[in-house]
């Protein structure tokens, strides 16, 4: 069986986390969220390994977001446990002690543009595009836009969760959300590059100043998280997310 997280280790430390999807777009499934967070939390607990870069498969996306095929056929009951399996992949990212840099590739969108902005460092390349497009898949945007509120201004992350709509490359490293821009073929390079770089900075120093913003993170976590929660109940309850993406399945196909 093929993973759908690859781990591989160079001499170096570093630790390339491979989301391994790359036929649904490297979409989060339920599998891939669970085996995403037993990756990073490996990862935390081997000495040997000094940092940390997420990726995805196939050149296409680094991830299309969940997976869509999963969600149109959500029970309401079992939103709450689904929801909670995605965001887990949020705290995993932030609770590693260790440096995680985001090598980007093509598509980023809703969860995968999550996992993006929770890590410590992006590195991008011309032809990425991401974004927060939950609403027009019929969902709410409260956890997305709750990331955003640590990168954006109040305006900025209206538009993106009203409209849904994708950030080029250039708007994304205008915005300061990308920390290096190389061609596609130096993504991961220049990724485990940066994460070097942190990795050799003072143990303790590093790993206190990520605390510090692990702590700025999580202080609104629960709440949006319960209103995300909430939300994606009421939508589902409604049918709402089902028949869009049913229609978009349809067309897929």
């Amino acid at each position: 069986m093929t993973e759908v997280v690859r781990i591989e280790r160079d001499d170096g430390g570093i630790a390339v986390l491979t989301l391994n999807r790359p036929q649904a777009l490297n979409a989060v499934s339920i599998e891939l969220a669970e085996s995403l967070t037993a990756a990073l939390e490996e990862c935390g607990r081997d000495d040997a390994t000094r940092a940390i870069v997420l990726t995805g498969a196939g050149g296409r996306a680094f991830s299309a977001g969940v997976d869509l095929r999963e969600a149109s056929t959500m029970e309401v009951a079992r939103i709450e446990e689904w929801f909670g399996t995605v965001c887990r992949t949020y705290t995993g990212i932030l609770a590693v002690d260790k440096p995680v840099v985001a090598a980007l590739n093509g598509l980023a969108a809703g969860a995968g543009f999550q996992i993006a902005l929770v890590s410590d460092l992006r590195v991008g390349h011309p032809g990425i595009r991401m974004g927060q497009p939950e609403i027009n898949a019929g969902l709410p945007s409260i956890m997305g836009s709750y990331w955003m509120t640590l990168h954006l201004g109040w305006a900025k992350n209206q538009e993106l969760s009203y409209t849904g709509r994708f950030m080029d490359c250039d708007e994304c490293e205008r915005l300061g959300l990308l920390a290096a821009v190389v061609e596609a073929d130096r993504g991961i390079a220049r990724a485990k590059e940066l994460a070097g770089e942190l990795a050799a900075k003072a143990p303790l120093a590093f790993r206190r100043t990520k605390a510090r913003f692990r702590e700025l993170a999580m202080r609104g976590f629960e709440e949006a998280f319960r209103a995300g929660t909430l939300g994606q109940q009421a939508a589902f309850a409604r049918g709402e997310p089902q028949a869009i993406m049913a229609k978009f399945l349809r067309r897929r196909s």
